[in-house]
């Protein structure tokens, strides 16, 4: 069984292409031009063990939320694509991932059902090129087309680099572990994850 996609999104705002494999090693060839979201993304690859390659033009010129949120979007649609009926995954997957200071908690449903909550209190307004807010952006756009539930909550923190990098390997570990094959049958009492 390969669980890999190819996607690709075109809009008025960004041209975006790439692929997944969710059976990967973590390897990953990333250029969104927005340097901190390509190291978020580095991080949530490696920690799943995703195979990503992703290539975005946006519109950055007017600034960096179009693609934050269609990059969002666009892995979030693969990683939905990818899991295809979702028959033997483990479905649920929790961790929770420091980088010193820092600790945060991320919970993954892959439930079919497209929902996040996210809580990472945020005191800067950038981080690198990258602005704070599209940091929550791009995990509910991802968790929505994903069709999963997200919960991401930040224990503690100081330093808004190290917050964001624990959000992400979080939800990276917890993927890693939802997305696992622990079955022959579907992980619902409805008989169906779609």
């Amino acid at each position: 069984m390969s669980r890999t996609a190819d996607f690709a999104r075109k809009t008025q705002e960004v041209d975006i292409v790439g692929s997944i494999s969710l059976d990967g090693t973590g390897q990953s060839k990333l250029d969104t031009g927005v340097g901190f979201l390509d190291h978020m993304l580095s991080t949530l690859a490696k920690h799943a063990r995703f195979d990503l390659d992703l290539t975005a033009r946006g519109d950055l010129g007017v600034d960096d939320h179009h693609t934050a949120e269609d990059c969002g979007i666009a892995i979030g649609g693969a990683i939905d694509e990818a899991l295809a009926d979702r028959t033997g995954i483990t479905r649920f997957g929790f961790a929770y991932a420091p980088l010193d200071e820092a600790l945060c908690r991320a919970v993954v449903d892959l439930s079919g059902r497209g929902w996040a909550e996210v809580g990472i209190p945020f005191t800067r307004e950038t981080i690198g090129d990258l602005a704070t807010e599209n940091i929550q952006h791009f995990l509910v756009s991802m968790a929505v087309e994903a069709r999963m539930a997200l919960h991401v909550d930040l224990i503690r923190g100081e330093n808004n680099h190290h917050m964001a990098e624990a959000a992400f390997k979080a939800v990276a570990l917890a993927l890693r572990s939802a997305v696992s094959v622990t079955g022959g049958d579907v992980p619902s009492t409805k008989g169906t994850l779609r």
